[in-house]
């Protein structure tokens, strides 16, 4: 992650929080949810052996971030929203997140490290556990800015309400996935939608300032920031010895992790994606045509699978199942290609050598991403080729 420096007078003047307002941020909801799939994504490809905790983790989490995302996405759609999944970029992690949540936190696509750990706590960090000057931002979490969304529904429940009783131009998708399908008909439809925000937030930063499980709606589990720390230290989570009394706090989280130790995996050496994904790199490589034969059948997926789950959402209510599953079946084709073809091609040792040259402002990032005292491979670069042209 490469973070710029914050200003403590990042504080805007609040907009009208409308139902207007309310649907584009849950499509910015959506596209967040979305941004941390495929930077999780890459680390958990990374790994050589894919079936010990840290990939359990990382997997455990992927899921959720899509569960999130479903989420977002019918809680838009019951306002009377599409919800725009076929347009997102997911190299747009390497400005930010979407609607200025965690201003000046950017991230790329990189195997697992410690380094992208530290990233991936960022992005689910509770605001408690953030600098003073950060937490003086609008939106310094993403749970904070889902507490607006929340804060700005119950300022107009009776224009969400009649909202959702009104002309609905998107599906409702799901019902026994783990998250909720928000009912028109019934008792509190508004209710369902403050819910399912609840679970979001709580899954992702967990539920109060002395815990990091996130609490009782779902079961107690470890929060996405607690199973990150538990890799980050390699320890698990042994939580505060009095939770009525200690506040867990950046500067003491570590003694929070004093459990059973985790060992750090077997991770395949990627090298982290620059932004012209490896275009400058391939110009050099012998193997160029092989190894873009890959990376196209990769982005020809993802770009697949994120038409799929438009179709969920937007197509024809009867086909909405199948599109899912296409969606699942892409999901799937994505870990095949990366691990057993992209992951196998090495970085010629003529382009590693000149990497300074080749990206002058990204080589220190690179670097810290990635080891270069040992042979290179490539990673997925997760292009969406209806919007980007082909590399």
């Amino acid at each position: 992650m490469s973070q710029s420096a914050f200003s403590p007078t990042q504080r805007q003047p609040a907009m009208a929080r409308d139902l207007h307002w309310i649907r584009g941020a849950l499509q910015s909801a959506v596209s967040i949810e979305h941004a941390t799939m495929p930077l999780y994504s890459a680390a958990m490809y990374s790994l050589e052996v894919q079936n010990y905790p840290a990939y359990n983790t990382l997997r455990s989490v992927l899921m959720e971030e899509m569960l999130h995302m479903a989420a977002a996405c019918n809680a838009l759609a019951a306002i009377g929203g599409s919800p725009r999944i076929k347009q997102l970029d997911p190299t747009a992690i390497h400005t930010g997140l979407a609607g200025t949540v965690a201003p000046g936190l950017t991230a790329r696509f990189a195997r697992l490290s410690r380094k992208q750990l530290d990233t991936f706590m960022r992005i689910e960090s509770p605001v408690e556990l953030l600098p003073a000057d950060q937490q003086a931002l609008r939106y310094p979490t993403i749970g904070s800015f889902y507490s607006e969304i929340k804060a700005a529904i119950e300022a107009n429940v009776d224009l969400v309400a009649g909202a959702i009783r009104g002309r609905r131009v998107a599906n409702q998708v799901g019902g026994n996935l783990g998250y909720a399908v928000i009912d028109p008909k019934g008792s509190d439809p508004v209710g369902q939608i403050l819910a399912s925000l609840d679970l979001i937030m709580d899954q992702g930063e967990g539920f109060g300032a002395s815990t990091l499980s996130s609490g009782a709606g779902s079961q107690d589990e470890l929060s996405h920031y607690a199973r990150f720390a538990e890799l980050r230290f390699g320890r698990t989570y042994s939580g505060p010895d009095d939770p009525e009394l200690d506040t867990i706090t950046a500067e003491g989280q570590r003694r929070y992790f004093r459990g059973a130790k985790i060992a750090w995996p077997t991770v395949i050496n990627s090298l982290a994606v620059p932004a012209d994904g490896y275009a400058a790199i391939l110009r050099l490589d012998p193997n160029r045509v092989g190894v873009l034969r890959e990376l196209r059948a990769f982005d020809a997926a993802y770009t697949r699978m994120l038409a799929a789950l438009d179709d969920a959402w937007n197509g024809p209510a009867d086909q909405s199942w199948p599109s899912l599953g296409r969606a699942v079946f892409e999901m799937n084709e994505l870990r095949v290609i990366s691990c057993f073809n992209i992951l196998r091609q090495p970085v010629p040792a003529a382009a590693v050598a000149k990497i300074d040259e080749l990206y002058p402002l990204e080589a220190a990032e690179l670097r810290a991403l990635s080891d270069f005292s040992e042979t290179l491979y490539y990673g997925p670069r997760f292009l969406n080729t209806s919007l980007n042209r082909d590399r």
